[in-house]
Formats: C-alpha cells, sequence, structure tokens
C-alpha cells in the first residue's frame, strides 16, 4: 500500500515497486492515497485455471461421442447438445486462455493490466450461447414441419454418457463460479449441456414409449430458451462491468454515509465504485475534511478500513480536501463530470 502524507512522504510496502514510480499531483494542500490489488487473487486464478483445464479435457473427449451419435441416430436433440458441447470446447478453451492472458503484468500503456480480457472472454461466450439457440430454434422449427425418424435406443445411450460428463464438468467448476465472472460463463456453458442431455433423455424415453417423434424438436426448443436465459444473465453482467456500473451487491449510497461517518471527516463527493474484474473492485473519491487534530495520514488510513473491510474494495484511489479548498482548484478537477453525487 503507498500512503501519501501531508509531507508528501510515500510510506512502503513489499508490493509497491512492481507498481513502478509514483507521483503526487500538485495541488494545494491535498492529499493522494493508492491502494494496490490484493495478492491473494492470483492463487484463486490458478485454483481456476486447473479446474478449466480439467472441464476442458472431459467436455472435448465426450464432443466426438456425442456428435457421432447424433449422426447414426438422426436425433437434433443430441445434435443441439452437441452442438452446445462444441461452444463449451471453445469457452472453455477461451476462457483458459483469458485468465492466462490476464495475468501479464501491468504496462504503461494497459495501467490496470490484461483483468478485463477475462470480461470479454465471458461476453464471447455469452454471444456463443445466443447464436447456438437461435441455430436450435431454426432446425426445430423445420422438423416440427417434417420430423425424421429417430433411434431413440442409441439417442438414450448416449445422452446418460452425456449427462454424466456434464454433470463432472459442472462439479469441478461449481463454487468457483461465484468468485470469477469467466469461470461463471464457462459453467453455464457446462449447466445448459447437462439441461440440454436430460431434455435428449426425456425425448428418446417419450419416442421408445409412445413414439412421439416430435418429442425431439419439442425438447431441443426447450432447451434454446433455456440457453437463451442463461447467456443474458451472462451478457448483462459483462456488459455492466464494461460500462463500469456499480457492482450490484455495493450499495454506494449506504458507502458514502459510512465514509461520510468517519471521524474527520466533513463529506465526501464525486464517488464511484466499478470493477476491474471478477472479485477486484476499485474506488475513487473526494473526501472533505473537518477542521481535527487528526492527521492526514490517519484520516486515509479509517477511510480505507471502511472501504476493505465493510465492502471488500481492494483498489482505491481517495483525494482528501480542506474545508476551505479555493474554489478555482475545485472547479480543475471537474468533479461535475459523471458525478452522481455532486449537487
Amino acid at each position: 500500500m503507498l500512503i501519501f502524507n501531508v509531507h508528501g512522504d510515500v510510506g512502503s510496502d513489499p508490493i509497491g515497486p512492481r507498481m513502478g514510480k509514483s507521483g503526487i499531483i500538485a495541488a494545494i494542500r491535498t492529499v493522494y492515497n493508492e491502494l494496490s490489488m490484493q495478492p491473494h487473487t492470483h492463487a484463486d486464478r490458478h485454483d481456476h485455471q486447473g479446474s478449466l483445464k480439467t472441464a476442458l479435457i472431459i467436455t472435448s473427449v465426450f464432443l466426438v461421442a456425442e456428435f457421432v451419435g447424433a449422426l447414426y441416430t438422426n436425433s437434433l436433440a443430441l445434435l443441439a447438445d452437441a452442438g452446445h458441447m462444441l461452444t463449451d470446447v471453445a469457452a472453455l478453451s477461451l476462457s483458459l486462455f483469458a485468465m492466462r492472458f490476464a495475468t501479464r503484468r501491468a504496462t504503461p500503456r494497459m495501467t490496470y493490466g490484461f483483468y478485463r480480457v477475462e470480461i470479454l472472454a465471458a461476453l464471447l461466450n455469452g454471444v456463443f450461447l445466443v447464436l447456438v439457440a437461435i441455430y436450435i430454434f431454426y432446425e426445430g422449427y423445420h422438423r416440427f414441419i417434417n420430423p425424421p425418424a429417430v433411434k431413440a435406443d442409441w439417442m438414450l445411450a448416449v445422452a446418460i454418457l452425456g449427462l454424466l460428463a456434464n454433470i463432472a464438468s459442472a462439479w469441478i467448476l461449481f463454487g468457483k463460479h461465484h468468485t470469477s465472472l469467466n469461470v461463471r460463463g464457462a459453467f453455464f456453458h457446462v449447466l445448459t449441456d447437462a439441461i440440454g442431455s436430460v431434455g435428449a433423455i426425456l425425448a428418446s424415453i417419450a419416442i421408445i414409449v409412445s413414439g412421439y417423434q416430435v418429442a425431439d424438436p419439442l425438447i431441443s426448443i426447450v432447451v434454446a430458451v433455456l440457453i437463451l436465459w442463461s447467456s443474458w444473465i451472462l451478457i448483462r453482467d459483462a456488459v455492466d462491468i464494461l460500462l463500469e456500473g456499480t457492482p450490484a451487491h455495493i450499495n454506494i449510497v449506504s458507502l458514502r454515509e459510512q465514509l461520510g461517518d468517519v471521524d474527520g471527516v466533513g463529506s465526501v463527493h464525486d464517488l464511484h465504485v466499478w470493477t476491474l474484474t471478477s472479485g477486484i473492485l476499485a474506488m475513487s473519491c473526494h473526501v472533505v475534511a473537518e477542521d481535527s487534530n487528526f492527521s492526514r495520514t490517519e484520516l486515509l488510513s479509517r477511510v480505507n478500513d471502511v472501504a476493505r473491510e465493510r465492502f471488500h474494495i481492494n483498489h482505491t484511489t481517495i483525494q482528501i480536501e480542506e474545508r476551505n479548498i479555493p474554489q478555482a482548484l475545485v472547479d480543475s478537477c471537474n468533479c461535475h463530470f459523471g458525478a452522481w453525487d455532486t449537487q
């Protein structure tokens, strides 16, 4: 953590040298603070990569078997499931690549590093899911008009094996999808694929019992609707991060109130909270200090404690201002630009 006190000295920290040279923006009696990102997220990412690798191997092996089975049985439900499993392989590969790429060190041009690559990968995964659903709708419509004969017994056997493979992959990814949007995208792919396998099982049973061939495209359409639902959630969350919206679990009004309640703080304005990538939040704000006996370093520490301990915000940039700061200096920071809390 780098701390700038009122005299302009910089506090040391073991991870400080990796951030390169830092300076203080010249301003009358204005103090800046920067809190580096928490290092424990790197271990989490390594664990996520291992899970993605294992899920990728399982999915890739069964993809070939299900595709051959779909061609042999002439089942749209199996073909849709195999097509979705193909996007699973692409999604898992893309997620794994993005996660590795995101570990590259920050550069003078990419000052936040490459964390957003993971979010872009999640967005692409969501788009792939939409394309798969559209294809299933298209093919299902034609099969409603002219339903082909389906080898339901073989279809049932392949669908059961597919369900087991998807359950194994989902179990590997389960739990980790709460901490990474990228892993969540891969988890949604596998989960909807498992639902597709269940649909294929139901369709094959219906055909075996009653000879109802329309069950195959009917179940496929239901699966396509579920795919659209999961893709919408994924795309919505990814776009929200790319637009730097306030994280859904952060009550920014409550955050401003709690920051304002800190001893020595008169008011808080120009407050922003956004997500760099899954699990890493950032915050910036202006804090007007009261006339008190607290040092600016102590005030910075108190404000940071609220952000970190109560809201789990890992990276903060805080500007402390005096109550009687010249208006010209206030105007020079363009606080009204993009500020939701400025009167």
